[in-house]
């Protein structure tokens, strides 16, 4: 058991800091190819925090641990929505721009919404809930269609090329490669040692998945937002989050469920209820005392619900 742990801890370790270097090869990159900061943010920035969650899909799916491939996603969701922005609305109100309260904030729920109805079609049925590869196309399609809106977004931005690091072509190359190698090495360890976990405390592969694996593949998300609410720059804080949460359905899914079909817990509806229910919170707190600001006490309704509905799931498994 000792052997396991250590093993998750290096690999979410691993997975942690090749994110970070893949993030910033490909940022400073991005930056020397005339894209513009915000270009940065919605693509290269997002993709890379949720860098985790798609490696450990791609080989839960691959190797057929199911629960895996649904409790990570899900739960890295919920632990995105409830933990993440909870701690960074407490340190400051999260004021954000329009276009997320009306645009970006829909477009997760959306999502949730349209994950929910796609493995439950056979719910009432003799045929067991899957997500398809048919399904995993039309996601793939949705995440084409938020692409070609970022870019529509990014049009009237401007463009910043300084890269204060000014480091050569061949070591941001060599970061990305590092970050790639790093992410599959990581991903590998941590699925194998947490499906070697749950077999020997007797604990499903579900709860891991929506706990310790979602928990520590998020933590790139819950680094980055921390640092942008002390920073003050909320439009960060906020934003990456609800781009994750986007990228984990609308990407991480897709490729998972095309990799290979991936049958659905119907246990799990209950934590698409939770992320449906508290994505509404967030589009309705924009309304509620300070326009379009998420106050300190809603980001403590966050945080104290996850805490609670965590608690009751872990107490039913022990």
């Amino acid at each position: 058991m000792l052997i396991e742990i250590l093993l998750l801890i290096v690999g979410l370790t691993l997975l942690i800091f090749s994110a970070d270097w893949l993030v910033s090869g490909a940022s400073s990159l991005a930056k020397k190819m005339n894209v513009s900061d915000l270009a940065i943010g919605l693509t290269i920035v997002s993709f890379g925090t949720s860098a985790p969650e798609f490696v450990v899909n791609t080989f839960a799916a691959y190797q057929g641990n199911h629960d895996i491939v649904f409790g990570n996603v899900i739960g890295s969701n919920n632990f995105n929505l409830f933990i993440i922005l909870g701690i960074a609305g407490l340190i400051t109100p999260l004021t954000v721009q329009s276009s997320t309260v009306w645009k970006e904030i829909p477009l997760s729920l959306f999502a949730a919404v349209l994950l929910f109805f796609m493995v439950n079609d056979g719910m009432y049925s003799s045929n067991n809930p899957v997500l398809g590869r048919m399904d995993g196309i039309i996601l793939i399609v949705m995440f084409v269609l938020f692409l070609f809106y970022v870019y529509k977004q990014l049009r009237t931005e401007p463009t910043s090329v300084s890269d204060p690091k000014q480091r050569p072509l061949w070591v941001l190359w060599g970061l990305i490669a590092l970050g790639l190698t790093g992410l599959v090495i990581g991903g590998r360890l941590v699925v194998t040692s947490a499906v070697e976990m749950a077999t020997a405390l007797g604990v499903s592969e579900k709860i891991i998945g929506l706990t310790i694996i979602a928990a520590g593949t998020s933590l790139p998300e819950l680094a980055t937002s921390v640092v942008a609410a002390i920073k003050k720059n909320n439009d960060i804080a906020v934003g990456n989050i609800i781009g994750s949460n986007i990228f984990n359905v609308f990407l991480i899914l897709s490729a998972s469920s095309i990799i290979k079909p991936v049958s659905f817990n119907l246990a799990f509806n209950m934590d698409l209820y939770i992320l449906a229910g508290g994505t509404l919170f967030l589009f309705l707190a924009m309304f509620l005392g300070g326009k379009k600001k998420l106050d300190r006490w809603e980001a403590l309704i966050l945080l104290l619900v996850y805490l609670g509905y965590t608690t009751w799931l872990v107490s039913k498994e022990v």
